[in-house]
């Protein structure tokens, strides 16, 4: 089904409204329950492991499930792309969302049936996170693109009112009344978000999913790889051979790492080799293909680099949840707030700096000749949070030889990581969908989600190290306890993560695929 929205050229689309009243709501249910999740793990569900046990286990579940919300993307970006549309996918698998969080509330006590909930919402949070985003884009053409960037930060911004709540609130109720209530308002918030979705069903801009494309970059990547040209080699065929065959291989971890962590290797390594081969053999594609589809191919691939780039913020930013809340158990805070809270400032924090960085940083840098483009916003972004981490590593030192610190010191790297947050996610959103070919809109901004799969992935392989007795020892040798050497160790992997983007993105050239007016 198509139709077209009957909003004025030029303008705000109307049915924006629905959209961002659903993310409102959707995203205090997610991180209402996502926040008390590691607390709620620790202090019920895993009270059978040994207590020196039950953290590491705690942070291994936890970043098991963002892996999995943020690994089912490429699933209901392929569903919407070539069966259902972007409207269709997503209320679906709301309604899957809706049963994950009704599992919560009712097995909080039973491990089975808790973690099928939480594999019910990674599969439906999973499911429409590529669509939503995506969705608002479609609302919008060349006549009125200019509001985009606009929408998208109100998009973001909504996103972190609805957390703020969640975070500040949901501890309390687990606290006071119980998981089972604290898990059941979310699911509640999640039921109303997914009604108002649904009443504004008749004023979207619905594109629909488009026919088996001859030209789609899966094809253009197949016949790349596979076209022989006499006398030349084949090295981006051979490649991409090698990276199956080490893919499957990687399932040879499973004993000793775990089915999630030698899957996602497996994942990464798959599609590192395919997109590197056909890169290099993508000329091949040339009159079987016409140039704009090789073009378009070529640039996904470039996209996914600078996707590839923003792993390590992403490995750093999801560990508030866990290992930020855990250093707070340790600090000193009045007896009405609890760790977790903290993590409220960052959906605060983010209200404000999106209206400050649009209305006084932004302007004020071009004035001085500096024009902040999303490249430029993004580098800046990862840097940020590793100079965010090694503030709490530092904080962690003074923690491990013994001194009392209040909880109120973590306001600094949450303050860091937020204004590196609002640098890379809030722009890379907006970034992810204007780069992306129109057939590949769901797609791309799956492989855009992928990157916090592939971000919780070294946390786990971090996780998996420190359970290793020469790791162990040679981390004593440092002198840091293994939390601090951990901290530091991902504070340096941010930077220099964002020194070789820097240096990508300064050869990087944006595309405009917005539809036309």
């Amino acid at each position: 089904m198509s139709t077209t929205s009957d909003h004025d050229r030029g303008r705000l689309p109307r049915q924006i409204a629905y959209i961002i009243g659903n993310e409102g709501c959707e995203r205090f249910s997610f991180y209402g329950m996502r926040n008390i999740l590691t607390p709620f793990l620790i202090t019920t569900l895993l009270l059978y492991l040994p207590e020196g046990q039950r953290m590491l286990a705690a942070k291994d579940v936890f970043h098991t499930f963002v892996i999995g919300v943020y690994f089912f993307p490429l699933l209901g970006g392929w569903i919407s792309d070539r069966f259902f549309g972007k409207y269709n996918t997503v209320l679906w698998m709301s309604l899957v969302y809706c049963a994950g969080h009704a599992c919560l509330a009712i097995f909080e006590n039973n491990r089975l049936g808790f973690f099928a909930g939480l594999g019910l919402i990674a599969l439906g949070a999973g499911g429409i996170k590529p669509l939503v985003a995506s969705f608002v884009g479609d609302q919008f053409d060349q006549s009125n693109k200019h509001l985009a960037k606009m929408v998208f930060d109100a998009f973001y911004w909504i996103i972190n009112f609805g957390s703020f709540f969640a975070s500040l609130l949901m501890p309390l109720f687990l606290h006071h009344f119980g998981a089972a209530v604290a898990f059941g308002i979310p699911g509640g918030l999640m039921f109303v978000a997914t009604v108002v979705f649904w009443l504004g069903r008749k004023q979207y801009v619905m594109v629909p999913p488009g026919p088996p494309e001859p030209h789609a970059f899966s094809r253009v990547l197949r016949t790349a790889l596979l076209t022989q040209r006499s006398g030349q080699a084949r090295p981006g065929l051979w490649l991409a051979i090698a990276a199956v065959v080490v893919a499957l291989a990687s399932f040879a971890l499973v004993p000793a790492l775990g089915f999630v962590i030698a899957a996602c290797i497996a994942l990464v390594v798959l599609i590192g080799g395919v997109g590197g081969g056909a890169w290099l053999q993508m000329d091949r594609a040339r009159g079987v293909h016409p140039d704009h589809a090789v073009d378009g191919a070529r640039n996904v691939l470039r996209v996914l680099v600078i996707f590839a780039l923003t792993t390590p913020f992403f490995s750093l930013f999801d560990q508030k949840a866990s290992t930020w809340v855990l250093q707070g158990n340790e600090m000193s805070m009045p007896s009405w707030f609890h760790s977790a809270q903290m993590q409220a400032l960052n959906p605060l924090l983010v209200m404000l700096l999106i209206p400050f960085n649009n209305l006084v940083l932004y302007p004020l840098l071009r004035r001085f000749g500096y024009e902040p483009t999303a490249l430029r916003r993004m580098t800046a972004g990862i840097a940020f949070s590793g100079l965010a981490w090694i503030v709490v590593g530092g904080l962690q030192v003074v923690i491990d030889g013994g001194d009392p610190l209040s909880i109120v010191w973590q306001v600094l790297p949450y303050a860091l990581l937020t204004f590196g947050e609002v640098l890379v996610s809030a722009t890379g959103l907006e970034f992810a969908y204007s780069q992306a070919p129109a057939s590949m809109k769901g797609v791309v901004m799956s492989f855009w989600n992928l990157t916090t799969t592939v971000g919780n992935l070294w946390v786990l392989l971090a996780n998996a190290a420190v359970r290793n007795e020469s790791v162990i020892g040679s981390i004593a040798h440092s002198g840091l306890s293994v939390t601090a050497f951990q901290m530091f160790f991902f504070a340096a992997f941010a930077l220099l993560a964002a020194l070789a983007f820097g240096l990508y993105a300064r050869r990087y050239r944006e595309v405009d695929h917005y539809r036309p007016a």
